[in-house]
């Protein structure tokens, strides 16, 4: 059995659809996957998902790009949700300064400053609930790892698309987080991630899709989607020189503890 993290079913790339998508998850041996989200919205629409699904858990959140949206009314209702039982994680979370880099086409997108200050209020959120937490962190690290450092010791989670180097991953590890790995590691220009895969222990992974976006080879370029995960332990399986037996029992075993599932 594997489970997929990170999914994003609630958006429209899958209308109509889920039903028959987790019907192709199951079938590949993919049997829980968990939803998270951007904002408001996208929270309501996952804990939808985990009411009409019994596969799908829901994980709640404003994304740094939706960072404007967090109010003292929003906050709450983040709150009221999270009593759902199938709510198991905050997120997803963190930091994105990658259109802060870009040119002033992206200038209303939120600042370091305000992503920096929801951050840490989903962080005390997450503890205040005693959930995980699922963060995103892109072109940020930086900032991300010494706001992580000031909560040592206290969160639990997970660091999901993996993307960075070797010390930002012995980073997040040695602070009792997580990483989780997508169809990325399967690109070809994917070599430095690869090693970073190598590198790291088992036990410190999970697996995810963050589908419908980052479809692994073969099916690069398609939508992505939760039976495509097996792709990614297979590619974990083949970079570790172990068998797909070890990458699923691993991977599962950690997601059923960080999660509760």
């Amino acid at each position: 059995m594997l489970i997929d993290i990170h999914t994003h079913l609630d958006m429209e790339q899958f209308s109509g659809e889920i039903t028959a998508i987790i019907g192709r998850a199951k079938s590949a041996g993919v049997l829980k996957m968990i939803n998270a989200s951007f904002d408001l919205l996208s929270s309501r629409r996952s804990v939808d998902l985990a009411r009409m699904h019994p596969e799908v858990y829901a994980a709640i959140g404003i994304h740094p790009d939706s960072s404007f949206d967090l109010n003292i009314e929003s906050y709450q209702q983040l709150i009221t949700l999270a009593g759902h039982k199938k709510v198991v994680a905050i997120g997803e979370i963190g930091l994105d300064y990658y259109y802060l880099k870009r040119s002033s086409q992206y200038s209303n997108f939120p600042n370091r400053e305000r992503q920096i200050q929801v951050f840490e209020q989903m962080l005390d959120l997450a503890l205040e609930l005693k959930l995980p937490v699922i963060i995103h962190s892109r072109e940020a690290d930086a900032d991300l790892l010494a706001i992580l450092k000031s909560y040592a010791g206290s969160l639990i989670g997970v660091v999901h698309c993996f993307s960075s180097d070797l010390h930002f991953a012995e980073e997040i590890i040695n602070l009792g987080l997580a990483i989780s790995v997508t169809g990325n590691i399967t690109f070809k220009n994917a070599e430095a991630l690869r090693l970073v895969i190598e590198r790291i222990p088992l036990g410190s992974m999970m697996v995810e899709t963050d589908c419908p976006f980052l479809a692994p080879e073969p099916y690069r370029g398609e939508r992505n989607e939760p039976a495509y995960v097996v792709e990614v332990a297979k590619k974990i399986a083949e970079i570790k020189k172990i068998s797909l037996a070890e990458v699923e029992r691993n991977t599962t075993k950690k997601a059923i503890k960080l999660f509760g599932l």
